[in-house]
């Protein structure tokens, strides 16, 4: 076992404070033992229908037989593209394992219209569509499968020989796929979509995609008897007391930023960033996690409330104050028993997420009547600007984000939600770094709309410091949703519209940049903030 938690200063404070509190209420044997009572009585009638992911490695090893016969047969039929079609839980995981395994794995885990577009002009002779939805109910995911399956049709394939679903027992998409003839694999229940990395969602895209899957789980299945015992040694207790209660200069640290050091695991703090955020950010309370770089601001600037956390190859001889280290294995149930430690001592329910549903229902209300979409903006450099909670005061795209940034308080962070085509546009990410400079703040950065189904849940129901950024498209080209009376852009734009609303409605502002032209409002965006 490799796995490594080290601590120092404030964050061993408070591991000698809390963690001996944890073990006295023998929290890692009841958790292991799948007791429900742990966060509370509001949080028992969710808690006693979430704990399947305590042993989801060792059930998930029955599946493995089954999946390498299917994984065989589809490579002598030349099927060796793998597409995931799924948001959240179901798709950040198996990213993680397939992208650290080195192996190719195409996540679709988007609405943009040119992002569905390049899905559906791979090699559909060569294509297999792995649909993953634990609710059967993903407005993103049903739209994604829908066009696919005109798509193998249009090509005279037979949809049910290359869609596989993935889903829980009775759920809608259950229902249906057996209706259709599809091939269906279940998953537990049991578990939450955060917490299903190890089971069927995180195994099954991922071994069809080529992922030696059984050591990734026995790895974890080895980790299991550390993290269940009631010693002050066991990391999950460790960790767990360092997220929740590392004390800042005013209060405990409520920003975790994640840095690589030296890890090989690919995308780790993606993945993670969505436990942590939908788990904790709840009722006013929680930590939130934000992906940096070695060399991002935020770890230069050491702020007051941010906790820096490397994601180390070697914990024991990193730097940080808090640094992990372990085989992916070892680390994804690590952080799921830390999170919900965490969650535990900061007093909220680990497995509920109140403040998705709100941004869904608004998003609805804009498809239903587009005029709820609608908001008068300023235009500059090919830039429309608008906002929502507060009133722009110039038509300057510079003075625009300089008032934005400059009304983030000591204690605020910066968020950048960008609903654009995250394949073509990797190098936006560049502005998560400008915005940081700028305002001084830790800052995250969230493609839209798969950052909804992650760090959404903290932006609205966490503490009331966010300041928000919205980038969306304004270019107009489409594609069309077979069977729908929509299609993918008034979804995309009904999504952040929605959220926009939500946030503004809880007391945020929220600036939103419109591009009319991609590449040339890009630039002036950067131009802007430099």
């Amino acid at each position: 076992m490799t796995l490594k938690v080290s601590h120092k200063g404030k964050v061993s404070d408070a591991v000698n404070q809390f963690v001996p509190e944890l073990v006295n209420d023998k929290v890692a044997s009841r958790l292991f033992a799948k007791e429900h009572t742990l966060w509370g009585k509001e949080a028992e009638a969710e808690s006693s229908i979430r704990l399947g992911w305590v042993d989801a490695a060792q059930n998930s090893l029955s599946l493995i037989p089954e999946l390498q016969v299917l994984s065989e047969d589809l490579k002598a039929k030349g099927l060796t593209r793998i597409v995931l079609c799924g948001m959240g839980g179901s798709s950040l995981a198996p990213e993680v394992i397939a992208n650290s395994a080195g192996v190719d794995l195409m996540v679709l885990d988007s609405t943009d219209p040119s992002q569905i577009q390049q899905a559906l002009a791979g090699d559909l002779n060569k294509t297999v569509v792995v649909v993953s939805s634990k609710s059967g109910s993903t407005v993103e995911t049903d739209s994604q499968k829908r066009s696919f399956e005109a798509a193998f049709e249009g090509s005279g394939i037979i949809k049910t020989d290359r869609i596989i679903v993935v889903t829980d027992p009775e759920s809608p998409m259950h229902d249906q796929a057996l209706k259709d003839g599809y091939r269906v694999i279940l998953s537990d229940p049991m578990v939450g979509g955060r917490y299903s990395a190890l089971t069927a969602f995180g195994v099954v895209p991922s071994l069809l995609a080529g992922v030696d899957i059984e050591p990734l789980l026995k790895s974890a299945i080895s980790a299991s008897k550390l993290l269940g015992e009631d010693l002050d040694t066991n990391p999950g207790l460790i960790l767990g007391a360092a997220l929740a209660r590392t004390a800042g200069a005013k209060s405990f640290r409520d920003k975790l930023g994640f840095v690589p050091d030296g890890t090989k695991i690919r995308g780790f703090g993606d993945w993670v960033e969505q436990l942590i955020a939908e788990s904790t950010g709840k009722d006013g309370k929680g930590v939130l996690p934000i992906v940096l770089d070695s060399d991002s601001h935020e770890v230069l600037s050491e702020a007051h409330d941010t906790l820096l956390i490397g994601l180390s190859a070697d914990a024991s001889s990193s730097s940080f104050d808090l640094a992990v280290s372990g085989e992916l294995g070892e680390l994804l149930l690590l952080w799921e028993v830390a999170t919900v430690v965490a969650s535990r001592l900061l007093g909220v329910n680990p497995f509920d997420q109140p403040d998705v549903e709100s941004a869904k229902i608004a998003a609805r209300a804009v498809l239903d009547s587009p005029v709820e979409g609608l908001s008068l903006g300023v235009l500059d450099e090919g830039v429309e600007i608008s906002s929502f909670g507060y009133g722009l005061t110039s038509s300057k795209l510079t003075e625009c984000l300089a008032e934005l940034i400059d009304s983030a308080s000591p204690d605020s962070y910066l968020s950048i939600h960008c609903y654009l085509n995250r394949e073509n546009h990797a190098a936006l990410t560049e502005l998560r770094e400008l915005v940081a400079q700028k305002a001084n703040r830790p800052t995250t950065f969230g493609w839209g709309p798969r950052f909804l189904h992650s760090t959404g849940q903290y932006h609205k129901g966490g503490p009331k410091q966010g300041v928000f950024i919205q980038i969306v498209s304004g270019d107009g080209s489409d594609q069309d949703i077979p069977g729908r009376q929509f299609g993918y852009r008034k979804l995309i734009d009904s999504q952040a519209s929605g959220d926009a609303k939500v946030l503004a409605a809880g007391g945020s502002r929220v600036l939103v940049l419109r591009v009319l032209e991609i590449e040339s409002g890009i630039k002036a965006l950067i131009r802007a903030l430099k």
